[in-house]
């Protein structure tokens, strides 16, 4: 099946792309590596609308530090999060969960910000976004905003973007000495999107946990880190999931499955964070 899209436009700057976007009335679509679009637009699970290319825009690339946090552009592939020096250093969940993502060819064409403006409640990178405590930068015509990652995911394929607005970019906190950033997951092949998966970060401000593959969208597991925050156990913790995830039954899974597979990984993701 062939895409069916109304025009495909190139933006030559950001403000260019602003006035893309605005001049067809909500009837775009941004594209920059289009891993998930494309397919979308094949299968006509996307409504025909103007493409708006800004795969090319250099303001939205970069891996630096900026005010002290690591500032990753929304170009950032998924291939430079696994190689880039800065991630491994500052925020090593990405560099660790950057392989697990599809496959080679996806991560190098793949980008940050397609990856959580597309929202898909199975991926990697929403969910260590909400462990790590980013901020995502996003910007329209009229003004920026920064949202935190744990208010950013709406429900399936859904987020806080609002008509217009592009994701610029996401500010991360730096990893300090003596934390532990740690992902797992369960798949049945490698490649395949998670049944289920946890991205931790334990700091001197205590543990944060997001699951994925579980609902919606990425689920912080809100009980289960008051309980380990409170100097709880971990089987306490785990028995807290309970309040934390409500998982449905699929053709993958079934919703007692996932919640045996989320206990699973969470005793996997605290042991590692113990003995790192």
């Amino acid at each position: 099946m062939k895409a069916s899209v109304a025009g495909y436009a190139r933006a030559q700057s950001l403000g260019h792309a602003f006035d893309l976007l605005q001049s067809v009335q909500g009837d775009a679509v941004v594209i920059a590596g289009g891993q998930s679009l494309v397919a979308s637009l094949n299968l006509r699970l996307s409504e025909e609308a103007l493409l708006v290319d800004i795969s090319h825009l250099p303001e939205l690339r970069g891996i630096g530090l900026h005010d002290g946090r690591l500032r990753l552009g929304a170009l950032t592939r998924h291939a430079e999060l696994a190689e880039a020096a800065l991630v491994a250093e500052h925020a090593p969940l990405l560099a660790h969960a950057a392989p697990l993502i599809a496959h080679a060819a996806i991560r190098s064409r793949g980008t940050l910000g397609g990856s959580l403006a597309n929202a898909d409640p199975a991926a990697e990178l929403p969910a260590c976004m909400i462990a790590l405590g980013a901020e995502i930068l996003v910007r329209s015509a009229k003004r920026e905003r920064r949202i935190a990652a744990d208010a950013f995911f709406e429900g399936l394929f859904t987020t806080a973007l609002e008509e217009g607005e592009i994701i610029i970019a996401v500010d991360i906190p730096l990893k300090a000495a003596g934390d532990r950033h740690v992902i797992r997951e369960l798949t049945r092949r490698s490649g395949d999107y998670a049944i289920v998966g946890l991205a931790g970060v334990k700091s001197a401000d205590g543990v944060r946990l997001a699951y994925f593959g579980v609902s919606d969208r990425p689920v912080q597991a809100t009980a289960a880190m008051a309980i380990l925050n409170s100097g709880g156990s971990p089987e306490d913790a785990v028995s807290a999931l309970r309040d934390d995830l409500a998982p449905e039954s699929d053709p993958h899974a079934s919703a007692e499955y996932r919640r045996h597979l989320a206990a699973v990984l969470l005793r996997r993701v605290l042991a590692e964070m113990t003995n790192s």
